[in-house]
Protein backbone atom coordinates (compact mmCIF):
# COMPACT_ATOMS: atom_id res chain seq x y z
CA UNK A 1 0.00 0.00 0.00
CA UNK A 2 1.37 3.70 -0.87
CA UNK A 3 1.66 6.49 1.71
CA UNK A 4 -1.41 8.47 2.61
CA UNK A 5 0.93 11.49 3.04
CA UNK A 6 0.40 14.31 1.28
CA UNK A 7 3.43 15.81 -0.65
CA UNK A 8 4.70 19.24 0.45
CA UNK A 9 2.94 20.71 -2.25
CA UNK A 10 -0.07 18.69 -1.59
CA UNK A 11 -0.39 19.93 2.38
CA UNK A 12 0.44 23.74 1.53
CA UNK A 13 -1.95 23.72 -0.95
CA UNK A 14 -5.11 22.10 1.45
CA UNK A 15 -3.35 24.41 4.16
CA UNK A 16 -3.96 27.73 1.99
CA UNK A 17 -7.55 26.48 0.97
CA UNK A 18 -10.50 27.70 3.41
CA UNK A 19 -11.05 25.39 6.32
CA UNK A 20 -11.80 26.86 9.73
CA UNK A 21 -8.49 25.29 11.55
CA UNK A 22 -8.26 24.18 15.11
CA UNK A 23 -5.73 25.73 17.58
CA UNK A 24 -4.21 23.41 20.20
CA UNK A 25 -2.59 25.20 23.02
CA UNK A 26 -0.60 24.00 26.18
CA UNK A 27 -2.69 24.72 29.77
CA UNK A 28 -0.67 23.85 33.02
CA UNK A 29 -2.76 21.52 35.04
CA UNK A 30 -5.47 21.02 32.18
CA UNK A 31 -6.10 19.17 28.68
CA UNK A 32 -5.21 21.69 26.42
CA UNK A 33 -7.18 24.69 25.22
CA UNK A 34 -8.53 23.77 21.31
CA UNK A 35 -10.47 26.34 19.89
CA UNK A 36 -11.52 27.07 16.03
CA UNK A 37 -10.15 30.09 14.49
CA UNK A 38 -10.64 31.22 10.92
CA UNK A 39 -6.79 31.78 9.41
CA UNK A 40 -4.91 32.91 6.17
CA UNK A 41 -1.58 30.53 5.37
CA UNK A 42 0.51 30.82 1.97
CA UNK A 43 2.80 27.96 0.70
CA UNK A 44 5.98 28.44 2.19
CA UNK A 45 4.40 31.11 5.01
CA UNK A 46 3.32 30.70 8.29
CA UNK A 47 -0.07 30.62 9.48
CA UNK A 48 -1.78 34.11 10.99
CA UNK A 49 -4.73 34.32 12.66
CA UNK A 50 -6.11 37.17 14.75
CA UNK A 51 -7.62 37.19 18.32
CA UNK A 52 -8.26 38.95 21.26
CA UNK A 53 -5.19 40.72 22.77
CA UNK A 54 -6.33 40.03 26.70
CA UNK A 55 -8.14 36.17 25.27
CA UNK A 56 -7.23 32.83 26.94
CA UNK A 57 -5.77 32.11 23.72
CA UNK A 58 -3.49 34.63 23.65
CA UNK A 59 -2.26 34.32 27.46
CA UNK A 60 -1.59 30.81 26.37
CA UNK A 61 0.20 31.33 23.37
CA UNK A 62 2.44 33.91 24.99
CA UNK A 63 2.69 30.91 28.30
CA UNK A 64 3.34 27.94 25.99
CA UNK A 65 5.50 30.30 23.30
CA UNK A 66 4.02 27.04 20.74
CA UNK A 67 0.72 25.55 19.36
CA UNK A 68 -0.79 22.65 17.55
CA UNK A 69 -2.92 23.36 14.20
CA UNK A 70 -5.14 21.24 12.53
CA UNK A 71 -7.45 21.22 9.12
CA UNK A 72 -9.38 18.51 7.39
CA UNK A 73 -12.34 18.10 5.17
CA UNK A 74 -15.65 17.26 6.39
CA UNK A 75 -16.55 14.77 3.75
CA UNK A 76 -15.05 11.47 2.46
CA UNK A 77 -12.54 10.72 1.23
CA UNK A 78 -11.05 12.54 4.53
CA UNK A 79 -8.09 14.99 4.57
CA UNK A 80 -6.27 16.42 7.31
CA UNK A 81 -2.81 19.06 7.61
CA UNK A 82 -1.99 19.52 11.17
CA UNK A 83 1.29 21.08 11.97
CA UNK A 84 3.24 22.28 15.42
CA UNK A 85 5.46 24.99 15.99
CA UNK A 86 6.55 28.10 17.51
CA UNK A 87 4.23 31.26 18.09
CA UNK A 88 5.07 35.07 18.22
CA UNK A 89 3.01 37.68 17.79
CA UNK A 90 2.32 41.06 15.53
CA UNK A 91 -0.01 43.79 14.92
CA UNK A 92 -2.41 43.14 12.60
CA UNK A 93 -3.38 44.67 9.54
CA UNK A 94 -6.96 45.72 9.35
CA UNK A 95 -7.42 45.39 5.74
CA UNK A 96 -5.03 41.92 5.17
CA UNK A 97 -5.93 40.26 8.74
CA UNK A 98 -9.62 41.47 9.75
CA UNK A 99 -11.23 42.46 6.54
CA UNK A 100 -10.15 39.72 4.25
CA UNK A 101 -10.19 37.16 6.74
CA UNK A 102 -13.71 37.74 7.27
CA UNK A 103 -14.57 37.97 3.97
CA UNK A 104 -12.86 34.80 3.08
CA UNK A 105 -15.26 33.05 5.47
CA UNK A 106 -18.30 35.00 5.34
CA UNK A 107 -18.37 36.23 1.85
CA UNK A 108 -19.06 39.99 1.23
CA UNK A 109 -22.25 40.81 2.45
CA UNK A 110 -21.87 38.96 6.03
CA UNK A 111 -18.36 39.54 6.20
CA UNK A 112 -19.05 43.62 6.17
CA UNK A 113 -22.22 43.13 8.46
CA UNK A 114 -19.93 40.80 10.41
CA UNK A 115 -17.30 44.04 10.81
CA UNK A 116 -19.73 46.28 11.29
CA UNK A 117 -20.50 44.39 14.31
CA UNK A 118 -17.08 44.16 15.71
CA UNK A 119 -16.17 47.93 14.96
CA UNK A 120 -18.95 48.58 17.40
CA UNK A 121 -17.22 46.85 20.05
CA UNK A 122 -13.82 46.79 19.54
CA UNK A 123 -11.41 44.96 21.64
CA UNK A 124 -7.69 45.06 21.12
CA UNK A 125 -6.51 42.42 18.77
CA UNK A 126 -3.05 40.63 18.04
CA UNK A 127 -1.74 38.59 15.02
CA UNK A 128 -0.53 35.14 15.77
CA UNK A 129 2.32 33.80 13.38
CA UNK A 130 2.44 30.07 13.47
CA UNK A 131 5.46 28.67 12.28
CA UNK A 132 5.28 25.26 10.94
CA UNK A 133 8.22 22.68 12.26
CA UNK A 134 6.61 19.66 12.02
CA UNK A 135 3.74 18.61 9.44
CA UNK A 136 1.52 15.69 9.44
CA UNK A 137 -0.97 15.08 6.70
CA UNK A 138 -3.70 12.09 5.80
CA UNK A 139 -5.37 11.84 2.12
CA UNK A 140 -7.70 9.19 1.85
CA UNK A 141 -8.08 9.52 -1.50
CA UNK A 142 -5.22 7.73 -1.91
CA UNK A 143 -6.71 4.69 -0.99
CA UNK A 144 -8.36 4.17 -4.61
Amino acid sequence: MSSLSMSRAEREAFLAATHVGIVSIAEAGHGPLTVPVWYRYEPGGAVRFVTGARSRKAALLRQAGRAGFCVQTESPPYQYVSIEGPATFGEPDAERDVRQTAIRYLGKQMGEAYLAMMAADPEPSVLVILQPQRWYSVDYSKLG
